[in-house]
């Protein structure tokens, strides 16, 4: 690891950027989440919490480069990612009536799909190589390339449901927050409590069960009414 203050300058700026843009997405997060769906400030801080994850994102991977810590470049392409798609879902609306996602949408979820497997594999062959405990980095490269397919399928085979895009708009966001408190985790607890899995996973150990309840929630909420109830 290189000592801060002998770090180029390049290195000191992409530093300065990564931590604000990180400040501000752990910020933005549950403003956009407390704000009415759909309403203009909801929109106006999701897209800020986008910009600022895109931030992290774009500074990170040639960091990790530098120093270097791949996992977390890995990590970063993900969570960006989850970010991403989650926006992305609200322009692909028109897929349940037959609509066709955009080269973007297959690239964005190309690229994390190969490096979320290059995550996997280098974790159980090259785990030296990206400073991480193999069964961690098999999870998230479980956890990234999972959600990359599960993407794709939804281009490929159109989705049923009227109210697919609200369930990944939500569960696309929050799973993107939980893997940057993952990264923050890592950064911040690590130095105390060393390399355990712990300090790796108990973000997501919290936040998937939280997405499950959150999508189960609104799927009872859009539920169709049977025409026995309407009328009972």
């Amino acid at each position: 690891m290189h000592g801060h203050g002998l770090d180029p300058l390049w290195v000191k700026v992409f530093l300065t950027i990564h931590i604000a843009a990180g400040t501000m997405s752990f910020v933005l997060a549950p403003v956009a989440l407390a704000t009415a769906k759909g309403g203009k400030q909801h929109k106006r801080w999701g897209m800020v919490y986008l910009w600022s994850m895109g931030a992290v994102a774009a500074t990170a991977v040639p960091m990790a480069f530098f120093f270097p810590v791949r996992f977390l470049a890995l990590v970063a392409v993900f969570s960006f990612y989850l970010a991403f798609a989650g926006y992305r879902v609200l322009r692909l609306k028109d897929l349940v009536r037959g609509g066709r996602a955009r080269a973007i949408d297959w690239i964005a979820a190309i690229v994390t799909l190969c490096s979320s497997l290059l995550l996997a594999w280098l974790s159980v062959y090259r785990a030296s190589s990206i400073e991480v405990i193999p069964l961690v980095g098999v999870i998230f490269g479980f956890i990234g390339s999972s959600a990359a397919v599960r993407q794709m399928l939804t281009f490929v085979f159109k989705p049923k449901e009227k109210m697919f895009w609200w369930y990944g708009h939500l569960g696309n966001f929050i799973a993107s927050y939980i893997a940057a408190w993952s990264a923050f985790s890592v950064v911040t607890l690590g130095g105390l409590l060393g390399n355990t899995w712990y300090v790796w996973l108990w973000p997501s150990m919290l936040g998937v069960p939280a997405v499950i309840a959150t999508t189960g929630y609104y799927r009872r909420k859009f539920a169709p009414r049977k025409p026995r109830e309407a009328t009972a």
